[in-house]
């Protein structure tokens, strides 16, 4: 049985701690609400030596295969399944903006293997039974959406990059052309990322961003030629630019750079490694 770990801050937010074994993931309670269980993992209770007990649920260039699945398989105890076990639809993300569409449950499973993901894209949409939709971040922004009519659900993986190529937005127009989703009926959770307290970037991300979100306030100036992004703000901005009401938006109060005892952060810690995972699922159809 989960156990619910209460925090008022977070709750304001529309956020809560679930704790299942030692495993500890975040949960946007609205987008539960809608019918789509939905985590955002941390770095507790996991198995790996990053650096002791860490829930690394990707990279095997950086663990071995044995700890990242069991890592998983200990993650998606968070996930009560009634019909069977859960399908990861996932993806080798490339800070693009290309959406992968899942129709069933065997269209999920070839992407994934023992050494890892297997089709490119940052986007994963499907409405099908017993599929968990998922993206990998360190310091990018993780974003959740659900469509409670359709049944359709997204998982969006949003750096700078990505985040300047719109790729929120375009999982929403897939969305709406494989299911027709409206986006006034969505519900999104932004999840744990580098936050606009931390995240430091220079002239060549400051000027794209200034030019393609002119007059809205994402920046916090730094030093010469360098200021701290709000990456948080820009996808909320473009999903309301889409159509989703901003009232359904949940944006998770937490920066993952100023808590690495909670999340791992590939700049701080001088790696590439993107070991938190982010999921949505239809839960009537688990």
């Amino acid at each position: 049985m989960a156990t619910i770990i209460s925090d008022d801050e977070l709750t304001q937010f529309g956020f809560y701690w679930r704790l299942v074994d030692g495993v500890q993931a975040l949960v946007c309670a609205p987008l539960e609400a809608d019918g789509f269980r939905n985590g955002f993992s941390t770095r507790l209770g996991g198995t790996s030596p990053m650096p002791e007990n860490a829930l690394n649920l990707a990279g095997f260039n950086e663990d071995t295969a044995e700890n990242i699945l069991e890592n998983r398989r200990r993650f998606l105890k968070l996930f009560p399944n009634e019909s069977g076990e859960w399908a990861l639809a996932g993806c080798w993300q490339v800070h693009g903006s290309d959406v992968r569409l899942i129709n069933d449950l065997a269209e999920a499973k070839p992407a994934e293997d023992a050494r890892g993901d297997t089709i490119y894209c940052d986007a994963i949409v499907s409405n099908a039974a017993g599929v968990l939709a998922g993206v990998k971040t360190a310091d990018c922004v993780p974003i959740l959406i659900g469509d409670p009519i359709t049944s359709a659900f997204a998982a969006v993986h949003a750096g700078w990059r990505g985040t300047l190529a719109e790729v929120a937005t375009k999982a929403l127009e897939r969305m709406t052309a494989a299911y027709n989703t409206k986006p006034g009926d969505v519900r999104v959770a932004i999840g744990p990322a580098a936050a606009a307290c931390c995240y430091e970037v220079g002239t060549d991300v400051i000027d794209p961003f200034r030019t393609k979100f002119a007059g809205q306030e994402l920046f916090g100036e730094t030093r010469s030629d360098h200021a701290c992004i709000n990456l948080l703000e820009a996808n909320r901005a473009q999903l309301i630019s889409a159509g989703v009401a901003p009232d359904r938006i949940n944006i998770a109060p937490l920066c993952t750079m100023c808590r690495t005892d909670l999340f791992f952060v590939s700049t701080r810690e001088k790696s590439s490694r993107k070991g938190r995972a982010s999921y949505v699922g239809d839960r009537q159809k688990g």
